[in-house]
């Protein structure tokens, strides 16, 4: 069966499923904190407000999109393109959705971009994000290191 991956512009009632997401890429990390229900979506509502406000005020041109697979919301794709560089700021899929090529083939689309515009695509990780591994996979290299986070980069290949 062939699945149709797209795109769209994130919308003001795509929230809900944005939080959910959010939520879902804290999953690992939060359940060593040993919290309940209550404290934790709290914590989680506290955390995706002030992540949503930082792309909204200090990168308002962050092209933010909802991922369909067949039409159904199953992750975001944030990337903000400048004159010198092209950033995969973000890419989030739902855990049920990981694992099955949808972030593989946009990150492919943006290297395509990126080779067309002969530009470099940058991105920083958390070091304990087992997304390293695939951006080793498509090419990406290690550039730089807070200590915390990895920046990686991805450059096209001498003509």
């Amino acid at each position: 069966m062939i699945k149709t991956i797209s795109l769209r512009p994130v919308l003001p009632e795509d929230e809900p499923f944005l939080f959910r997401l959010y939520a879902s890429t804290r999953e690992e990390e939060l359940a060593s904190f040993g919290w309940g229900g209550a404290d934790k979506d709290a914590f989680l509502r506290l955390q995706f407000k002030a992540h949503q406000h930082n792309y909204a005020t200090i990168s308002p041109e962050a092209d933010q999109r909802v991922i369909l697979l067949d039409g159904r919301p199953v992750g975001n794709l944030i990337v903000i393109r400048a004159q010198k560089e092209i950033r995969l700021a973000e890419i989030a899929l739902l855990s049920e959705d990981r694992n099955g090529g949808i972030g593989s083939l946009l990150i492919r689309d943006l290297t395509e971009e990126a080779k067309e515009r002969e530009l470099a695509l940058r991105l920083h990780v958390a070091k304990s994000n087992r997304a390293i591994r695939l951006y080793q996979r498509l090419g990406f290299t290690l550039i730089g290191d807070t200590g915390t986070h990895f920046f990686m980069e991805w450059r096209s290949e001498a003509p």
